[in-house]
Order: structure tokens, then C-alpha cells, then sequence
């Protein structure tokens, strides 16, 4: 009990026994059960004390039973008696029948089990390198988990598909409060627009508007891309004249850069990303910034 007694939450059981004096053992014990309160538990002890003695004076004997305290009158009555320690025993219920089962009926239902979330949690820690937090996300329902496979098996990266699904996809489904059973975006869908990430056809960027129009449009993935002339920009001469403009326009960045501050890079990579309407390769304009800057 945590014996928040406002609540109604302390309980008590007493057991009372007397010793004669001149005696060694302990007489016949009492059980009061559900004391509710410090004042009763101490008037129940008293009363109970004062019963038996009077019980052993006047040359009776002490039943051993379980009893309860009236409060309104100060007194404990019977409740039930246990006259002997294998009155506590449990009896069997003849409404519940034992279940005699084999090893062999146990394996059975054991194989028909899916992946548990621990064991599921394990396995894709260990077979796609997840963090024990991102497995842990994934895992928190049997439908996202399941989701998370049919986007792996897609041939999408392991770590791309978990940041999708526990980033844009949880916000949308957040917003519409819809469950990932009933996502616009099916797995095998957002596994194919991983998959253009990963061949470079649009940006990690471009894919977030990809993914948005895909929330309310059926289209492939490609289709979209194709559609709204999102391919990514990965001609070298292309992002070339676009480094060398915006080289030319930000000669304060480019001194800041070359005098020691490093960060001075990232307005002059704003730079040709809005030159190219988000469409560069950001690796690419990263690495030939950064060669241009050298020499």
C-alpha cells in the first residue's frame, strides 16, 4: 500500500496472540484483515487483546479465524474460520480445468508467432547497422515495422528509409491523423523514391518535394521527378559556370573563406543552389567550391 489514507489506500492485517505469563509459546492467533486507518488499527489491537484475555479467563479457547473491526462500534467480529494452516491452502476452481499440453503442441503455436518486437528490434540492429534508438522507433508497432521491411525491400538503404519514415512520413501522418496502415505513401513507393536518392537522381532536398507531392498524388515517383523537371543537376560544366558565377558575385565570402573562416563556404553553396533551383548535386558543389578556392 502506499498509504495515502485521503485516498481510501491504507490497509492493514493484525494478527493477535496472547502469552499467559509463566508460559512459553504463543496462544491461538486472530487475523483482522483491511484496517483503514491508524486509530482503528490501534482500537482493534486493544479490543482484540481485551477479547481473548477475557476469552483465557473465563477458561475458554481462542479460535483460530479471520476477523474484522466495526469501527462504529469498537469491536471485531468473525469473518471466517481457519482452524487449521491448510485452511489457506488453494482449492482447485472446477470451472477451470487443467490444460495438459505437449512439447510438441507448444513448438507449433511457437513457430506460428511473427517476429516479436525484441527479437525484430535485434535483427535490425545487427542486419542494417540501426541504432538502438532508430530499431526501438521502428519497432514501437508490428505496422511500421512491417512498413520499414517492405521499404528495405525494395532495395532502399536500411538508414535512409528509417530517417523518411520516422521524419516526413511520421509528420504527415501526425498532421492527418491517419496510422501508417492507411499512409497515401505506400512502402513500395517511398522505397522507389529512396532509390532515386541513391542514384543521384534528385537530392535529398528535391526529395521532399517529391515525397509532398506524393502524398496527394498516386504518380510514381519517377513520373513526379520527370513531370516537375526535378532531376538533379550533376553535369560537371553546368555546375561549373554556376560555382564560378557565384564565385564572382561573393568576393567578401570568398576572402572570408580563404582567410581562415571555413564556414564562409556555406553562402556561397546557397548560392549556386538557388542558381539552380535546389537542383545541383550538393556534393558536387561542395567539392568544386572548395577546389576552386584552393588555388
Amino acid at each position: 500500500s502506499n498509504c495515502r489514507m485521503e485516498e481510501g489506500n491504507l490497509r492493514a492485517d493484525i494478527n493477535v496472540s496472547l502469552r499467559p505469563v509463566g508460559t512459553k509459546e504463543l496462544g491461538t492467533r486472530t487475523e483482522m484483515k483491511n484496517i483503514n486507518s491508524f486509530k482503528n488499527l490501534e482500537d482493534a489491537i486493544n479490543y482484540e487483546i481485551e477479547r481473548q484475555e477475557e476469552v483465557l479467563e473465563d477458561g475458554g479457547h481462542v479460535v483460530q479465524e479471520t476477523r474484522t473491526f466495526d469501527p462504529a462500534r469498537g469491536i471485531t467480529l468473525s469473518m471466517r474460520s481457519k482452524e487449521n494452516a491448510h485452511d489457506y491452502r488453494y482449492m482447485p476452481e472446477p470451472d477451470l480445468p487443467p490444460i495438459v499440453t505437449s512439447e510438441e503442441t507448444i513448438e507449433k503455436y511457437r513457430s506460428e508467432l511473427p517476429e516479436l518486437p525484441d527479437a525484430r528490434c535485434a535483427r535490425l540492429e545487427k542486419e542494417y547497422g540501426l541504432s538502438d534508438y532508430d530499431a526501438g522507433i521502428i519497432t514501437s508497432s508490428r505496422a511500421m515495422a512491417e512498413y520499414f521491411d517492405a521499404v528495405v525491400a525494395t532495395g532502399a538503404d536500411p538508414k535512409l528509409a528509417a530517417n523518411w519514415i520516422m521524419g516526413d512520413l511520421a509528420k504527415n501522418l501526425n498532421e492527418d491523423g491517419i496510422d501508417i496502415t492507411k499512409s497515401p505513401v505506400s512502402a513500395e513507393r517511398l522505397g522507389k523514391m529512396i532509390g532515386l536518392i541513391m542514384k543521384d537522381t534528385i537530392s535529398g532536398k528535391i526529395a521532399k518535394k517529391v515525397f509532398k507531392e506524393m502524398w496527394t498524388n498516386e504518380d510514381e515517383p519517377e513520373k513526379i521527378v520527370k513531370d516537375k523537371g526535378l532531376v538533379q543537376i550533376t553535369d560537371t560544366g553546368a555546375i561549373k559556370a554556376a560555382v564560378d558565377a557565384a564565385i564572382a558575385a561573393n568576393p567578401k565570402a570568398v576572402e572570408e573563406y580563404k582567410g581562415g573562416k571555413k564556414k564562409a563556404i556555406g553562402a556561397l553553396v546557397g548560392q549556386v543552389m538557388k542558381a539552380t533551383r535546389g537542383k545541383a548535386n550538393p556534393q558536387m558543389v561542395n567539392k568544386m567550391l572548395a577546389e576552386k578556392l584552393a588555388d
